[in-house]
């Protein structure tokens, strides 16, 4: 059973996971702190969270393991503050949490620009609890403090890492950049990603698009010029939805479907939502990347 709930979180299987839990209350099967566990990590992973903590407080003896589920799905629904609330309640009963909570936690800290609250825990996840902070846990806090526009402490954090930092850390620490317009440090963060993967077309882009912002047309320039020398193309971008038994799939420029003004009218509705939205928050918009030729969201 708990097998079968796993996979049906990792599935996003939402229906299949509902009947498994109707079929153990239906059978009567004790809910105890295993099965519990899989149900909240399934409602949360699977979008209903609320189910999730409603399970949650009927498990009659919760783990750390029951902990860290809670913690993770509220980070996922960007809950900062009740993951936090989750975190500290799970500590203050005399359990640890484990790499997995941390991670969970300092996700929950980023998305919810909980600076401090961020700082302290990754703190304490080797004085207090005796834990090496890994490199998701790194990643972790350079967007954290990137997202708050601390760049020179987030650079400092990620060049002091006792492992090297991938493209995750260098993503992060270049749209930090890109957000709070540094140039200078967004192209040595865009030139290590361009090290670590030197054919993906979307940290060209990203750059150009950088520059275009900046009104440094010529940089914009080199960095198109550079795509063509090293023969580098821009992957169209391709999303799918399934939708009663169906599997659709979108292509960008693609029209072949039948539907495809219905389609399309609707993504510029959503198109002019997302951009109010992110005005406020401060956050690029995918439609800067038409500054680059690149037609994203058609």
């Amino acid at each position: 059973m708990v097998s079968c709930l796993s996979a049906c979180a990792q599935l996003g299987a939402l229906d299949v996971g509902i009947w498994i839990h109707h079929y153990i209350e239906k059978h009567n099967l004790l809910l105890n702190v295993v099965l519990g566990t899989a149900l909240v990590d399934m409602y949360a992973k699977c979008g209903n969270i609320t189910k999730a903590l409603q399970v949650f407080h009927e498990i009659p003896c919760r783990n750390a393991l029951t902990y860290t589920a809670i913690v993770g799905g509220l980070a996922l629904h960007g809950d900062a503050q009740d993951a936090l609330s989750y975190f500290l309640e799970m500590v203050d009963v005399g359990l640890t949490p484990d790499e997995v909570t941390f991670l969970g936690i300092l996700s929950a800290c980023c998305h919810g620009g909980l600076v401090e609250e961020g700082r302290k825990i990754f703190s304490q996840m080797s004085s207090k609890f005796n834990i090496s902070p890994q490199i998701k846990h790194y990643s972790c806090m350079v967007d954290l403090l990137g997202r708050a526009g601390l760049l020179k402490e987030a650079i400092e954090l990620l060049e002091s890492m006792p492992m090297k930092a991938d493209a995750v850390v260098w993503g992060a620490m270049f749209f930090a950049c890109r957000i709070h317009k540094n140039i200078e440090l967004g192209e040595k963060a865009a030139m290590k990603l361009l090290d670590l993967d030197p054919d993906d077309s979307g940290i060209y882009v990203l750059l150009a698009n950088m520059y275009v912002e900046a009104n440094m047309w010529d940089k914009a320039g080199e960095v198109r010029k550079m795509m063509r020398e090293r023969g580098v193309d821009k992957t169209p971008g391709c999303s799918s939805i399934e939708v009663n038994g169906n599997l659709y799939e979108f292509i960008v420029r693609d029209k072949s479907h039948s539907q495809s003004n219905q389609i399309y009218e609707c993504l510029v509705q959503l198109s002019k939502q997302m951009e109010l939205v992110e005005c406020v928050a401060g956050v690029p918009h995918p439609k800067d990347e038409f500054l680059f030729g690149s037609e994203v969201n058609y």
